[in-house]
């Protein structure tokens, strides 16, 4: 059983709750690290929170939220081990893992995607990383 991190803002709890159900209906073990109000809390903090937990181990790659999803992923991005991809659709999902083998990909609760979310959450978990060239990239990538 895959072990999936997730957490959101205020601005996305909705959509949070909808990539939940999809997961635990695809027999994946889900640890949701908040925020369930719109209550208006500090994105950098859930995302330094969700990282911290998922650098512990034992997750297979994380999920994060926020209005739009470029805040949280920039945050992300400054945990040291994480390679947060926001995605937008299906092409960006499948990417995301084959070529940059994100451990995380982010969201934004308030953005009208071409494709249901839960269809890029699905891409991103069946693709594989492609390895090889993209492996000499991310090395450099985690170097900075």
């Amino acid at each position: 059983m895959k072990k999936i991190i997730i957490a959101s803002d205020h601005g996305a709890v909705y959509l949070k709750q909808e990539i939940i159900s999809f997961l635990k209906s695809n027999n994946c073990e889900v640890k949701d690290m908040g925020v369930n109000t719109e209550d208006s809390v500090d994105y950098p903090d859930i995302a330094l929170s969700t990282c911290n937990e998922f650098n512990k181990g034992g997750y297979y790659f994380g999920i994060l939220l926020c209005g739009t999803g470029i805040g949280i992923s920039i945050a992300a991005n400054k945990v040291k081990g994480i390679r947060c991809a926001q995605v937008y659709d299906l092409f960006t999902a499948e990417m995301a893992k084959a070529h940059n083998n994100a451990n995380f990909i982010a969201f934004g609760g308030r953005i009208k995607y071409s494709v249901p979310v839960t269809a890029m959450v699905d891409k991103f978990m069946k693709t594989t990383f492609s390895g090889e060239r993209h492996e000499r990239r991310i090395s450099k990538i985690m170097a900075i």
